[in-house]
C-alpha cells in the first residue's frame, strides 16, 4: 500500500473482505475499510454478528441493520456510510474500481452488486484491483489450506459419482449426486474445519461435450467420458477442477486423445515453476494442442489464479506477461474439441513450490473408470 501510496483500502466484494478480515458475510452488504496503519475496521450486517465475532481478525466492527424501521433505503446505502465515516481520516484511499464482476458471498443467489454511489462518495480515488489482485496471488499457509480442503471435498465427491454413474442416467442427474455430495458431506468436513462447502458444476456426456454450454437432459454416453467441469467453495475459498469417468470401455479415439492432452498437461506442469514465463506456458500448452490436430483450441484460457474465487489473477496469455511465483495456486487446463460436439479437458489445482508445482487433488486426471 505504500508503494502504491495508498493510506486505506475500501473493499466491498466479498472476496476482498473476507481476504483481508476473514469474515465471509451472507448477503454481499458487508464492508472493510483497510488502512496501512491502524486497526482494519469492519463493516457487518447486523444478524452475522455472531459470525463476526467467530471469525473475523479485526476487533472494530461496526455493525448496520438489514431493516431500519425508520429508513426505508436499501441496507447498502447504510453500508456506504459507516464506510465513508471509517475513511473519513485518510487522504488516499483505494477502491475496487476495475473489478468487472461479483464475487458470491454465502448466500450465492442474488449478488448484490456495487451502485454508482459506492464509486462517487468517496472523492478522489485510486483503483486499488491491482494491488488487491498481486497481493491475492500468494497465497498464505492458511490460505493453501483451506484450498486443500475445498480440494479434498472435490475428490471425494468424484469418487462417490465413480461409483453410481451408469450410462442413460442424465448429465443432470450425475451432477446433482456431485452437488449433493459437496454440500451434505462437504459442510462439516475435517471434523468441522469446513462450516459451509457449496458444488458447482456443469457435467457434459460424450457428444454433449463442448465449451460453455449447459448441463442439461442428454444421458450419460457408455464407453465415452463424461466431463465433470466443477468447483468447490469452502467457506470462501476455492478449487476448480475438470474430472473425467467412463461408464464402460473407452473407445480407441478417446484413448488416443487422452494419451495426447495428457502428454500436453504434464509437459505444462513441468514447465511452472518459479520464474517461469505465462506467456510462454499459454505459447507451449496451444502448441502441444495445435499438433494434436487442434489448432487455435482451446476458446478458454488454459491457466489462472485459484484462491478467493475460482477463476483470479494470473492468467496465462501469449500476448501478456508476467512470472509464475512460488506461493501462486493455478489451474492448469488444457482442452481440446471435436468438430460437432466431443472432446476432453483435464484440470488440477496446483500450488507452486521452489520445487516446482505440487498437484492438490487427490483425484487422478485423465479419463477415470467408473
Amino acid at each position: 500500500m505504500g508503494e502504491h501510496g495508498l493510506d486505506a483500502l475500501v473493499a466491498r466484494a466479498p472476496d476482498n473482505v473476507l481476504y483481508l478480515t476473514n469474515f465471509w458475510g451472507m448477503k454481499g452488504y458487508d464492508a472493510c475499510v483497510f488502512p496501512r496503519e491502524g486497526e482494519p475496521v469492519l463493516i457487518c450486517l447486523e444478524a452475522s454478528e455472531e459470525d463476526a465475532a467467530r471469525t473475523a481478525w479485526t476487533s472494530d466492527v461496526r455493525m448496520f441493520k438489514g431493516y431500519d424501521e425508520r429508513d426505508p433505503r436499501p441496507p447498502t446505502a447504510r453500508v456506504l456510510e459507516l464506510a465513508k465515516e471509517a475513511a473519513r481520516e485518510y487522504d488516499r484511499v483505494g477502491l475496487e474500481l476495475s473489478l468487472g464482476t461479483q464475487a458470491v458471498d454465502r448466500m450465492v443467489g442474488e449478488p448484490t452488486t456495487f451502485t454508482a454511489a459506492w464509486f462517487s462518495e468517496f472523492g478522489d480515488v485510486v483503483d486499488a484491483t491491482p494491488l488487491l489482485s498481486s497481493a491475492r496471488a500468494l497465497k498464505s499457509e492458511q490460505e493453501i489450506e483451506r484450498m486443500r480442503l475445498a480440494n479434498d471435498i472435490a475428490a471425494a465427491a468424484m469418487e462417490h459419482c465413480r461409483l453410481i454413474i451408469e450410462p442413460g442416467m442424465s448429465e443432470a442427474q450425475i451432477a446433482a449426486e456431485w452437488e449433493g455430495y459437496v454440500h451434505g458431506e462437504g459442510t462439516g468436513w475435517a471434523e468441522g474445519e469446513v462450516d459451509l462447502a457449496l458444488g458447482f458444476s456443469l457435467v457434459w456426456s460424450g457428444p454433449g461435450i463442448k465449451t460453455f454450454t449447459a448441463t442439461t437432459a442428454r444421458p450419460v454416453v457408455e464407453d465415452e467420458p463424461t466431463l465433470f467441469e466443477i468447483w468447490v467453495c469452502a467457506d470462501g475459498y476455492w478449487c476448480d477442477h475438470t474430472k473425467n469417468l467412463v461408464a464402460g470401455e473407452l473407445t480407441d479415439q478417446y484413448r488416443d486423445l487422452e494419451a495426447g492432452l495428457i502428454a500436453v498437461y504434464k509437459d505444462a506442469i513441468d514447465f511452472v515453476r518459479p520464474g517461469a514465463s505465462l506467456a510462454e506456458l499459454d505459447r507451449r500448452i496451444r502448441a502441444g494442442i495445435d499438433a494434436m490436430g487442434f489448432p487455435g483450441q482451446p476458446s478458454h484460457p488454459i491457466c489462472h489464479g485459484v484462491g478467493a474465487r475460482a477463476h483470479e489473477p494470473p492468467y496465462a496469455h501469449q500476448a501478456g506477461g508476467g512470472e509464475v511465483a512460488a506461493g501462486m495456486v493455478l489451474a492448469i487446463e488444457p482442452g481440446c474439441y471435436i468438430e460437432g460436439g466431443g472432446g476432453l479437458r483435464v484440470e488440477d489445482n496446483f500450488l507452486v513450490t521452489s520445487n516446482g508445482a505440487e498437484k492438490l487433488s487427490p483425484f487422478p486426471d485423465g479419463i477415470v473408470q467408473a
